[in-house]
C-alpha cells in the first residue's frame, strides 16, 4: 500500500478571515500526480501554500508528509518544507550565481555540509533533469525551459516526498512546456507525489491525471476528457 503523502478532510483554506475554499476533502499517495485547476483568485495558490504551512490550517483536518497542519508550530515549519519541493512559474532561481551556486546555496541552507556530499548530490539532481553539463552557466545563460529544469532539480536536492508546481509552464512554449510536463510525470515513478497547479487545459487532457477544480469557494475533483472544452467560466 503506497504511502500517504497529503490528507485535507473538511478543510477550509483561508487568507485571514477571507475563507477561500470550504470543505475541502483531498489526498495523495506517494506516486500520484493532481491537478489544480481554476481561474485567478480561486484558491489554487492558497491551497498549496496552507500544504507548506505559510498559510494556517484553522479549519478541518489536514496532514502533510507526516506533520499535523492544525497543530504545527512554528519551529517545526521548516522541517515540514524540507519534505516540499516547489517549483515556481517564474523560476525563482538567483541571477548572480551558476546553477551550481544556485544549488549549493539551497543545500547548504538546509544543513548539509560536507562537500563532497553536496557536490555529489548536485551532480545526481542535474543529471536528472538533463542538464549535467550546464552546472556553470548563469541563470541569464539558459533558455526558459533550461530554468525551469535547474529548479526542479532544486526542488529534488533533499528527496523530497512531495512536489508542489504552481503554472510550471506558464513562461513556457508548447514544445517547452511538453518536456517538462514528461520531467514532471517521470517523478512519479520514483514514488515523488505532485501537484499541480494549471490554466493549461490543453496540458491537462494530454498528461491525463486527478483533477480537481476550485470554483465558487469549493475544490471538487472533476473528470475531464480529452476531447472537452474547459469550463465557461475558465
Amino acid at each position: 500500500m503506497s504511502e500517504q503523502v497529503v490528507y485535507l478532510h473538511g478543510a477550509a483554506i483561508a487568507q485571514g478571515e477571507n475563507i477561500l475554499l470550504r470543505g475541502v476533502d483531498f489526498s495523495l499517495q506517494a506516486g500520484d500526480f493532481s491537478y489544480l485547476v481554476g481561474r485567478v483568485g480561486s484558491g489554487k495558490s492558497s491551497f498549496l501554500s496552507t500544504l507548506t504551512g505559510q498559510i494556517p490550517l484553522r479549519i478541518g483536518e489536514g496532514a502533510v508528509c507526516g506533520y499535523d497542519l492544525q497543530t504545527l508550530s512554528e519551529r517545526d515549519i521548516p522541517y515540514l518544507r524540507r519534505n516540499i519541493g516547489v517549483v515556481f512559474q517564474d523560476f525563482k532561481l538567483l541571477p548572480d550565481r551558476t546553477v551550481e551556486r544556485n544549488l549549493h546555496f539551497v543545500l547548504r541552507a538546509t544543513g548539509w555540509s560536507s562537500r563532497g556530499a553536496i557536490r555529489e548530490r548536485i551532480a545526481e539532481v542535474l543529471g536528472l533533469v538533463g542538464l549535467e553539463h550546464k552546472a556553470y552557466k548563469l541563470p541569464s545563460q539558459l533558455s526558459g525551459g533550461e530554468q525551469q529544469r535547474v529548479a526542479i532539480a532544486r526542488a529534488l536536492l533533499n528527496d523530497p516526498p512531495l512536489i508542489l508546481a504552481d503554472e510550471p509552464t506558464g513562461n513556457l512554449d508548447p514544445a517547452t512546456s511538453e518536456g517538462i510536463m514528461q520531467l514532471l510525470f517521470s517523478l512519479i515513478e520514483r514514488k515523488k507525489a505532485v501537484v499541480m497547479a494549471t490554466h493549461n487545459y490543453g496540458i491537462v487532457k494530454r498528461f491525463g491525471a486527478r483533477v480537481y477544480r476550485c470554483h465558487e469557494g469549493a475544490m471538487q475533483e472533476i473528470a475531464l476528457e480529452r476531447n472537452d472544452t474547459p469550463p465557461e467560466d475558465e
